[in-house]
Protein backbone atom coordinates (compact mmCIF):
# COMPACT_ATOMS: atom_id res chain seq x y z
CA UNK A 1 0.00 0.00 0.00
CA UNK A 2 1.63 3.10 -1.22
CA UNK A 3 1.37 6.85 0.67
CA UNK A 4 -1.83 8.03 -1.15
CA UNK A 5 -3.23 5.06 -0.39
CA UNK A 6 -2.74 5.33 3.64
CA UNK A 7 -3.76 9.03 3.43
CA UNK A 8 -7.26 8.00 1.73
CA UNK A 9 -7.41 5.15 4.26
CA UNK A 10 -6.93 7.83 7.15
CA UNK A 11 -9.10 10.37 5.91
CA UNK A 12 -8.96 14.11 6.70
CA UNK A 13 -10.31 14.21 10.25
CA UNK A 14 -7.72 11.36 11.48
CA UNK A 15 -4.99 14.04 9.90
CA UNK A 16 -6.38 16.50 11.92
CA UNK A 17 -7.22 14.53 14.81
CA UNK A 18 -3.51 13.50 14.48
CA UNK A 19 -2.35 17.43 14.82
CA UNK A 20 -4.67 17.57 17.37
CA UNK A 21 -2.67 15.18 19.53
CA UNK A 22 0.31 17.39 18.58
CA UNK A 23 -1.18 20.46 19.83
CA UNK A 24 -2.35 19.23 23.10
CA UNK A 25 0.36 17.67 23.98
CA UNK A 26 4.09 18.06 22.73
CA UNK A 27 3.33 21.74 21.00
CA UNK A 28 2.76 23.08 24.59
CA UNK A 29 5.49 21.62 26.07
CA UNK A 30 7.87 22.52 23.82
CA UNK A 31 6.50 25.95 23.00
CA UNK A 32 5.65 27.58 25.54
CA UNK A 33 9.16 28.60 27.11
CA UNK A 34 9.35 30.45 23.73
CA UNK A 35 5.94 31.79 23.49
CA UNK A 36 5.92 32.65 26.85
CA UNK A 37 8.56 34.69 27.68
CA UNK A 38 7.90 36.33 24.25
CA UNK A 39 4.73 38.07 25.81
CA UNK A 40 5.85 38.25 29.05
CA UNK A 41 8.76 40.17 27.97
CA UNK A 42 6.36 42.51 25.75
CA UNK A 43 4.18 42.49 28.52
CA UNK A 44 1.48 44.24 26.33
CA UNK A 45 -2.15 42.57 27.80
CA UNK A 46 -3.62 39.31 26.99
CA UNK A 47 -5.71 40.61 24.05
CA UNK A 48 -1.94 41.62 22.07
CA UNK A 49 -0.67 38.55 23.04
CA UNK A 50 -3.44 36.29 21.71
CA UNK A 51 -2.90 37.75 18.24
CA UNK A 52 0.87 37.03 19.01
CA UNK A 53 -0.51 33.22 19.83
CA UNK A 54 -2.49 33.66 16.62
CA UNK A 55 0.69 34.64 14.51
CA UNK A 56 2.43 31.97 15.84
CA UNK A 57 0.08 29.27 15.55
CA UNK A 58 0.01 30.79 11.35
CA UNK A 59 3.78 30.05 11.36
CA UNK A 60 2.98 26.49 12.21
CA UNK A 61 0.44 25.84 9.69
CA UNK A 62 2.37 27.48 7.19
CA UNK A 63 5.53 25.33 8.59
CA UNK A 64 2.87 22.11 7.98
CA UNK A 65 1.79 22.82 4.79
CA UNK A 66 5.49 23.52 3.75
CA UNK A 67 7.12 20.13 4.85
CA UNK A 68 3.64 18.41 3.60
CA UNK A 69 4.45 19.64 0.11
CA UNK A 70 8.11 19.02 0.37
CA UNK A 71 7.99 15.48 1.60
CA UNK A 72 5.82 14.77 -1.69
CA UNK A 73 8.46 15.41 -3.39
CA UNK A 74 11.37 14.92 -1.39
CA UNK A 75 10.39 11.39 -0.81
CA UNK A 76 11.81 9.83 2.33
CA UNK A 77 14.98 12.31 2.58
CA UNK A 78 13.02 14.98 4.11
CA UNK A 79 11.40 12.63 7.34
CA UNK A 80 15.63 11.83 7.49
CA UNK A 81 16.43 15.26 7.53
CA UNK A 82 14.24 16.40 10.05
CA UNK A 83 15.42 13.59 12.29
CA UNK A 84 18.84 15.38 11.96
CA UNK A 85 20.31 18.78 13.39
CA UNK A 86 17.97 20.76 10.90
CA UNK A 87 15.29 21.30 13.32
CA UNK A 88 17.36 22.21 16.44
CA UNK A 89 19.43 24.77 14.15
CA UNK A 90 15.62 26.77 12.75
CA UNK A 91 14.46 27.00 16.49
CA UNK A 92 17.81 27.57 18.01
CA UNK A 93 18.23 31.04 15.25
CA UNK A 94 14.93 31.83 15.63
CA UNK A 95 14.83 32.36 18.94
CA UNK A 96 17.74 34.35 18.92
CA UNK A 97 16.61 36.59 16.55
CA UNK A 98 13.55 37.43 18.90
CA UNK A 99 15.53 37.49 22.16
CA UNK A 100 17.26 40.26 19.85
CA UNK A 101 14.38 41.88 19.51
CA UNK A 102 12.99 42.38 22.45
CA UNK A 103 15.88 43.74 23.68
CA UNK A 104 16.75 46.11 20.66
CA UNK A 105 14.85 50.02 21.34
CA UNK A 106 12.34 50.66 19.48
CA UNK A 107 14.23 53.52 17.26
CA UNK A 108 16.76 50.43 16.65
CA UNK A 109 13.22 48.37 15.41
CA UNK A 110 11.53 51.43 13.59
CA UNK A 111 15.09 51.72 11.55
CA UNK A 112 14.44 48.20 10.88
CA UNK A 113 10.95 49.35 9.14
CA UNK A 114 9.30 46.99 12.05
CA UNK A 115 7.87 46.77 15.55
CA UNK A 116 7.35 45.57 18.38
CA UNK A 117 3.68 45.66 17.55
CA UNK A 118 4.31 43.54 14.15
CA UNK A 119 4.36 40.29 14.92
CA UNK A 120 6.78 38.87 12.69
CA UNK A 121 8.95 36.89 15.29
CA UNK A 122 5.80 34.78 16.83
CA UNK A 123 5.56 33.93 13.50
CA UNK A 124 8.48 32.96 12.47
CA UNK A 125 8.97 31.35 15.99
CA UNK A 126 6.06 29.23 15.48
CA UNK A 127 7.43 28.16 11.65
CA UNK A 128 10.65 27.13 13.30
CA UNK A 129 9.16 25.12 15.80
CA UNK A 130 7.37 22.53 13.70
CA UNK A 131 10.34 21.17 12.45
CA UNK A 132 10.93 19.51 16.37
CA UNK A 133 10.58 15.81 15.54
CA UNK A 134 7.65 14.04 16.72
CA UNK A 135 5.58 10.44 16.23
CA UNK A 136 2.54 11.97 14.39
CA UNK A 137 4.45 14.64 12.38
CA UNK A 138 6.78 11.63 11.23
CA UNK A 139 4.11 9.33 10.40
CA UNK A 140 2.34 12.26 8.44
CA UNK A 141 5.65 12.52 6.42
CA UNK A 142 6.39 9.51 6.18
CA UNK A 143 2.72 8.48 4.40
CA UNK A 144 3.11 11.91 2.34
CA UNK A 145 6.59 11.19 0.99
CA UNK A 146 5.42 8.04 -1.19
CA UNK A 147 2.51 10.21 -2.87
CA UNK A 148 4.80 12.16 -5.02
CA UNK A 149 2.33 14.82 -4.84
CA UNK A 150 3.12 17.84 -3.81
CA UNK A 151 -0.21 19.55 -4.03
CA UNK A 152 -1.89 16.33 -1.79
CA UNK A 153 0.90 16.64 0.82
CA UNK A 154 0.47 20.15 1.33
CA UNK A 155 -3.41 20.06 1.82
CA UNK A 156 -2.60 17.41 4.77
CA UNK A 157 -0.03 19.80 6.03
CA UNK A 158 -2.53 22.09 6.11
CA UNK A 159 -5.10 20.41 8.07
CA UNK A 160 -2.44 18.55 10.45
CA UNK A 161 -1.01 21.68 11.05
CA UNK A 162 -5.40 23.05 12.08
CA UNK A 163 -4.90 20.22 14.67
CA UNK A 164 -2.02 21.24 16.13
CA UNK A 165 -2.77 25.34 15.99
CA UNK A 166 -5.31 24.35 18.80
CA UNK A 167 -3.23 24.52 21.86
CA UNK A 168 -3.85 25.47 25.35
CA UNK A 169 -1.40 28.03 24.28
CA UNK A 170 -4.32 30.38 23.42
CA UNK A 171 -5.15 30.48 27.16
CA UNK A 172 -2.25 30.58 28.91
CA UNK A 173 -0.01 32.98 26.83
CA UNK A 174 -2.67 35.65 27.07
CA UNK A 175 -2.25 34.97 30.72
CA UNK A 176 1.02 35.42 30.73
CA UNK A 177 0.96 39.01 28.25
CA UNK A 178 -1.61 40.34 30.83
CA UNK A 179 0.56 39.08 34.01
CA UNK A 180 3.85 41.09 31.79
CA UNK A 181 1.27 44.43 31.62
CA UNK A 182 -0.05 44.50 35.47
CA UNK A 183 3.44 43.99 36.36
CA UNK A 184 4.82 46.77 34.59
CA UNK A 185 1.64 49.00 35.64
CA UNK A 186 2.56 48.39 39.36
CA UNK A 187 6.12 49.17 38.79
CA UNK A 188 6.83 50.79 35.64
CA UNK A 189 10.58 50.51 35.72
CA UNK A 190 9.72 46.77 34.97
CA UNK A 191 9.07 47.17 31.72
CA UNK A 192 12.95 47.66 30.32
CA UNK A 193 13.35 44.85 33.04
CA UNK A 194 11.10 42.30 31.30
CA UNK A 195 12.60 43.34 28.26
CA UNK A 196 16.05 42.66 28.44
CA UNK A 197 15.99 39.46 30.84
CA UNK A 198 12.84 38.22 28.29
CA UNK A 199 15.33 38.82 25.03
CA UNK A 200 18.10 37.24 27.77
CA UNK A 201 16.26 33.98 27.97
CA UNK A 202 15.30 33.50 24.43
CA UNK A 203 18.85 34.23 23.38
CA UNK A 204 20.15 31.50 25.92
CA UNK A 205 17.49 29.10 25.22
CA UNK A 206 18.11 29.60 21.24
CA UNK A 207 22.06 29.24 21.84
CA UNK A 208 21.21 26.25 24.14
CA UNK A 209 19.35 24.67 21.40
CA UNK A 210 22.31 24.98 18.36
CA UNK A 211 25.34 24.40 20.86
CA UNK A 212 23.65 20.64 21.50
CA UNK A 213 24.48 19.56 18.09
CA UNK A 214 27.28 21.88 16.62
Amino acid sequence: MNGSEVLDQVGWLSVWLLGLSVGLTTCTAVCLPYLGTWALGQGRGGGAAALDTGAFAAGKIAAYALLGASAGVAGEVLPGLLRGDVGHWLIGISAIVAGVWLILPRKAQRRCGLSREQRLSPFSMGFALSFTPCAPLAALLTATATTGDPLLGGLYGVVFGLGAALTPLFVVIPLLGKLGQQLQLQRPWMGRWLLWSGGGVLVVIGLRRILSVA
